[in-house]
């Protein structure tokens, strides 16, 4: 910590820094839509760019990168005006608070609130105050179940603190720097994913490899957790595998008698017949056995005829997702049963063969999942970061810059 320091209404900071309320540095004003929402007289046009809530929080960094639709001449006459190298920030629903920089005239919808007309604080620095101040927004001053609002009243009223000019820039200069390596980090993730996804398909979809039934190495079980009530309650989820459902819905869902519930061991795989469609079918790894709610199906597989990470990869897929959204489709429910899953077709070479591919698979997902490591990694050293250098507790100053990279 950095010289003295006082209390003002953005908390306790630097003598030098001033603290304002966000109203009176800059103008908070709302988007504006045309309405009725998708008429044809005013959007899918080709004459103004048309920022909404997803293509702010489409992609992460400091710049909005674009805007998926235009809106016509006439829908331009009922909408805002955001002028090139403007701050907005999202303002309802589960993704309110995330700011951006445009970097062209468009036009914003509603759900986006825009500051106009900074005085003593950099567009750039606000970004970076109001970046820190995201799960703020969300959980403590716009909380609520339905549509949280954040609107422009709420925003105004926001203190923050305000460094000196200089000091603005070298803040965001440390902070550009980390967001420039989050960046290229997860760019590479991007293209190491498709090398992986080209890789699958050549040597999996595409090997001329004989197929085989699912079912001719594979089969159901149907186990009931006969012996009590403190078993592992587990779910399936389609982007994590297997959870608990505490940490996926925050409070217990399971039943107050397991013994109707479904065991699953270290190997098996399990899906939701009803939610099969998006693809959640996991194996269990990383866990001792559980249960899981007797809607699940539980399968295992023959591995002297089936390489495991070899089957799982196949179910990475595009073809497998592909075939098994078909066959969901096909369903009166949209559900696929064991059975039907059973007697879909797969490429299934010598068990040879599927283990010298999994190996090679396995070493492009480990080289992703590092990768992604180290971004989460980056991101976490950021909001330290920030808490640090946005609280004036660590200081950058002409005469000895602290040495920050990533």
């Amino acid at each position: 910590m950095t010289g003295s320091r006082k209390h003002t209404i953005a908390g306790i900071l630097p003598t030098e820094w001033d603290a304002k309320l966000i109203k009176s540095c800059c103008d908070v004003v709302r988007g504006a839509s045309p309405r009725p929402a998708g008429d044809p007289r005013y959007f899918d046009g080709d004459y103004l760019p048309w920022i909404t809530v997803a293509d702010v929080t489409g992609k992460p960094g400091m710049y909005l990168e674009g805007t998926r639709t235009r809106l016509t001449k006439e829908g331009a006459n009922f909408t805002r005006h955001i002028p090139p190298e403007t701050l907005i920030i999202t303002n309802s629903g589960a993704t309110l608070g995330v700011p951006k920089i445009t970097q062209d005239l468009a036009g914003a919808n509603d759900g986006i609130a825009v500051f106009l007309n900074l005085k003593g604080v950099s567009k750039e620095c606000l970004f970076y105050i109001l970046e820190s101040k995201t799960d703020y927004f969300r959980n403590e001053l716009a909380p609520g179940v339905g549509q949280p609002n954040l609107n422009t009243e709420l925003l105004g009223a926001v203190a923050i603190p305000i460094p000196p000019v200089g000091e603005q820039e070298r803040i965001v200069g440390a902070l550009s720097t980390w967001d420039t390596a989050i960046q290229k980090t997860e760019q590479l993730i991007a293209a190491r994913g498709r090398h992986y996804s080209h890789e699958l398909s050549r040597l999996i979809n595409r090997g001329q490899h004989s197929h085989a039934h699912v079912g001719s190495f594979s089969e159901e079980v149907s186990a009931r957790n006969r012996g009590g009530n403190e078993a592992r309650v587990l779910s399936v989820t389609n982007s994590r595998g297997f959870v608990l459902p505490e940490d996926q819905f925050e409070r217990r869902v399971a039943s107050a008698d397991l013994s109707n519930y479904k065991v699953v061991r270290l190997g098996q795989y399990a899906y939701n017949p009803s939610r099969i469609n998006v693809g959640s079918i996991a194996r269990l790894d990383g866990w001792d056995d559980g249960v899981l709610s007797p809607m699940y199906v539980v399968f295992r597989l023959d591995e002297t005829k089936v390489d495991s990470d070899y089957f799982l990869h196949w179910l990475n897929s595009h073809e497998a997702r592909q075939r098994i959204k078909n066959s969901a489709q096909g369903s009166v429910r949209e559900t696929v049963s064991f059975s039907e899953f059973a007697a879909m077709t797969m490429p299934l070479p010598d068990t040879n063969t599927q283990t010298a591919i999994a190996r090679y698979l396995n070493a492009l997902r480990q080289e992703i999942d590092l990768l992604g490591q180290s971004v989460a990694a980056l991101k976490t050293q950021k909001r330290g970061l920030m808490q640090k250098l946005l609280t004036g507790q660590w200081r950058l100053n002409h005469e000895k810059t602290r040495e920050f990279s990533a």
